[in-house]
Order: C-alpha cells, then sequence, then structure tokens
C-alpha cells in the first residue's frame, strides 16, 4: 500500500502546476490552489501502485477533474450535452485502444480515433467519473510527464514548509486538518471521531484555514524582507 501522506506532501508541486494553468478564470488563485489540493488528496488515496502508473499519471487528471469540476458547479463552466456524449465516446475509445496496443493510450492518440482536437478530449476526460488515469495532454500537446519535476531539495522544503505551519496550530486543531486534508474525512466522520457535532467542525475548519493563510501569508513577508537584507549584502 502506498504511503498516502507521502504522496501528497511530495506531489504540491503538481498542484501548483495545475491551479496555474487556471489563473484569470474567475476564482482567485489561492482557492484553486486549495481545491487543487483535494483532487490530490483524492488521487493520493485512490492510487493504486500495482497497475504500474507513475504515481502524476493518476494524479494530473484527478486534479484537475477537481478543479474543472468547482468550476462547473459555480457556473463558470457548463457542460454541454455533447461534451457529456464526448465523453462516452473517449472512455470507448480508451477501452479499445489499451486492448489494441497493451497499455494506456494517450489524448493525441484518442483524439485522432474520434477525429476531434486534443483540448476536447482533455475537457472530456475531466467529465468522466471516476476520474481515469488517462494521460492528460496539454494545449501544445505535451502531458503531465512533461510537468516540471521537482527536485529533492523542492520536496524536503515543500514538507518543513508544510510542517512548520502545522505546528503554529495547537494539537486539537492538527488533528482536525490532518482527517479533513490528508485522511480526506468528510465533516461528519471528524466530527464523530472528535466527539464534535458537524457545525463545529465547520466553524472550526474555517478558523484554522483562516489562521493558516495569516500564517503563509506572514512567512512569505518574511521571506521577502530576508531577501531584500541579502540583497543589499551582495
Amino acid at each position: 500500500m502506498p504511503d498516502v501522506e507521502k504522496l501528497i506532501n511530495d506531489n504540491f508541486g503538481l498542484v501548483r502546476a495545475c491551479a496555474g494553468k487556471f489563473i484569470g478564470r474567475g476564482i482567485e488563485y489561492d482557492d484553486l490552489y486549495q481545491i487543487g489540493c483535494i483532487g490530490l488528496i483524492k488521487a493520493a488515496n485512490g492510487y493504486d501502485e500495482s497497475r504500474g502508473l507513475m504515481f502524476s499519471t493518476y494524479a494530473v487528471p484527478t486534479i484537475i477533474g477537481e478543479i474543472k469540476r468547482v468550476f462547473r458547479d459555480t457556473g463558470a463552466i457548463k457542460v454541454s450535452r455533447s461534451l457529456k456524449e464526448l465523453s462516452f465516446k473517449v472512455a470507448k475509445a480508451r477501452e479499445s485502444l489499451e486492448k489494441q496496443n497493451g497499455r494506456e493510450p494517450s489524448v493525441s492518440e484518442i483524439a485522432q480515433l474520434l477525429g476531434v482536437d486534443r483540448e476536447e478530449v482533455n475537457d472530456a476526460i475531466c467529465v468522466l467519473r471516476p476520474v481515469e488515469s488517462l494521460t492528460y495532454e496539454d494545449e501544445d500537446g505535451s502531458s503531465q510527464l512533461d510537468l516540471p519535476v521537482e527536485s529533492d531539495e523542492e520536496r524536503i522544503n515543500d514538507r518543513i514548509y508544510v510542517h512548520t505551519l502545522l505546528k503554529g496550530l495547537t494539537v486539537e486543531e492538527q488533528t482536525l486538518i490532518k482527517l479533513r486534508y490528508f485522511m480526506y474525512k468528510t465533516q461528519s466522520e471528524t466530527a464523530r471521531i472528535l466527539n464534535m457535532s458537524q457545525v463545529q467542525v465547520s466553524r472550526n475548519e474555517k478558523r484554522i484555514l483562516a489562521k493558516l493563510r495569516m500564517a503563509e501569508e506572514e512567512s512569505e513577508k518574511n521571506s521577502k524582507n530576508f531577501k531584500k537584507s541579502v540583497d543589499k549584502w551582495e
């Protein structure tokens, strides 16, 4: 079984890359990032390493699908009947090509088989439920495997950063956040575990997230001030 928490901590870079694709479309980047983290958590919980797929291959469509779902739910993206129909065609084409070639097909291969653009196939992938581990391709033909891969140093820095923020919370607050965002428990499940009401969990979660956001902003501010001080001495 994969280490779910390690998969999450090691792959925040995927969330940043995916969230960056939707900047300027009506939802703030911070919100996009938080939504993408939910997708990352879902991917980490649903990942089956026995299938021989890289985690990024499975995670990127899940993260993007979660972000697009929020756009659809808020009315920013409408799912047309034609897109729903295309999603079924994509699923059938994927199955056919996988049997034919003995591997996961790329978006380009499916697009060529169906006679549609890659972007249309990408949109259809995000409509599919559950999210398939289909290779995602961007407009320029690159796949998620072409996304910048974080170095070991960057991954370590991400883990240190997350744990540093969490250390500013009480034990009770850390437990709630870990249940909700690392173990992906619902508010009702979290309430039962912590012996709270669902309303209390909801209120506490909002308060804690606001606290983390303030800590993150303060950390970024201190980092910028430190960089300015260093620059003066160079």
